[in-house]
Order: C-alpha cells, then structure tokens, then sequence
C-alpha cells in the first residue's frame, strides 16, 4: 500500500511498515515538514499523491474526514511505543482493504 506519513508520525513506525512492503513517503522526505501547513492542505497532498495518509493525530482528521473532505483514505492510530507491534496493526487493518479511497481507520493500541 502507499502511505503518506504526516510529519508526527514516528519514523520507526514508517521504518517498519516498509520491511512489510509498503510505500510509505514522510512529510519531512517530501520537503512539507517544519512548516506548520494546515491539516487540511496535508490531507490534501496526501490525496493528490494518491497515498493513504497515516496520523497519530486522530481528533483533527477525523474530524476532516466526517466534514465529507475527499480523500485517498486516512489510517488514524493511537500512539504505542512498540513501533513494530503498531506496524504490524497497521499492515493487518489495511491488507484487505484494495480501494481506501474515503476510508478512515482506526488502529487503537491493545489495552
């Protein structure tokens, strides 16, 4: 899957995802990180890639997505210190999912 990681999202998450396979393009990578760019544009971009955005940032996403914002798909998490654990969760919550495009999932770190 392509992901766009935004620019919270923990790197060795993003290290991870990609020893399972994935695409994962940061924000830092793509030149839009330190520069305070509103949530709204980074979903934006994020669909303009064609990349699911991956955010640890969930109220304010969320948010964007139930306002009915086009979207190539949003994974929201709640932070865990097990980046691997939290990788392999994400990779379980998307692998069926062929067209994210409007979805939005939560991926909720185990009690």
């Amino acid at each position: 899957m392509q992901f766009y990681a935004d620019e919270n999202f923990p790197l060795p998450v993003v290290a991870e995802l990609r020893r399972l396979g994935h695409d994962v393009l940061t924000a830092f990578e793509d030149g839009r990180a330190h520069r305070a760019i509103a949530d709204e544009l980074v979903l934006a971009r994020s669909s303009k890639l064609e990349r699911v955005l991956l955010t640890i940032n969930r109220r304010d996403f969320r948010h964007l997505h139930l306002s009915g914002k086009q979207h190539a798909g949003i994974v929201i998490c709640t932070l865990d210190a097990d980046f691997d654990r939290q990788a392999r969760r994400i990779h379980e919550a998307c692998k069926d999912n062929s067209d994210m495009e409007q979805a939005l999932i939560r991926v909720n770190r185990p009690a």
